[in-house]
């Protein structure tokens, strides 16, 4: 099982892999994450239908500042030479601490760095915080049926479909279903 190590460094706490690492998000994040979310590309699997604006972000920052500590995104970042360089951020939402669920939801912003095993190195660190500080039992995903490059990442780690809303997202002028995906706590120790 791969190590996750905690360690304190300018006050921020990080999850660190293997070329990989995932941190607190700073103020200073917010016109990265806002140019990423205006890009079509990378908002068209996401529930963003529409650019944003900086305040906007700004304000989503504010109340995710409101949120529990495990429900606070993390800054996707991978290290290039001497530098880590943010490429995406990852969070668990509706952390449920009775049935010990939580969803996850992710996305690489920035397109340099999509199709490199970025978002399964991610998803990865994700699932062994998730399973093994936080004591969740299950991980689950919501994913558009016409996103197969996040199907693939998904798979790939170990999630299984679970379900399917029919025509319940609409893109590009045609409705397509939404998979729910899911991972247990034995089935991802059981990949490691």
């Amino acid at each position: 099982m791969d190590q996750i190590d905690y360690i304190h460094k300018e006050k921020k706490n990080m999850i660190i892999g293997d070329g990989i690492r995932l941190r607190g998000i700073e103020r200073e994040d917010l016109p990265l994450f806002a140019l990423w979310l205006n890009d079509p590309e990378v908002r068209r699997y996401l529930n963003h239908y529409a650019p944003i604006s900086n305040a906007q972000e700004e304000r989503w920052f504010e109340q995710t500042l409101q949120s529990p500590q495990a429900e606070q995104p993390l800054v996707i970042e991978v290290k290039q030479e001497r530098d880590w360089i943010p490429v995406g951020n990852i969070s668990f939402m509706a952390l449920d601490q009775q049935s010990h669920h939580a969803e996850l939801g992710l996305f690489i912003g920035d397109k340099n760095f999509w199709d490199k095993g970025i978002g399964t190195k991610a998803i990865s660190l994700m699932l062994d915080y998730g399973f093994f500080t936080l004591n969740l039992h299950r991980i689950y995903l919501r994913v558009f049926e016409a996103n197969k490059r996040g199907i693939r990442c998904y798979e790939k780690v170990g999630f299984q479909h679970e379900g399917r809303l029919r025509e319940a997202s609409f893109l590009d002028g045609k409705y397509y279903d939404m998979l729910w995906m899911g991972i247990l706590r034995d089935e991802w120790r059981g990949m490691k």
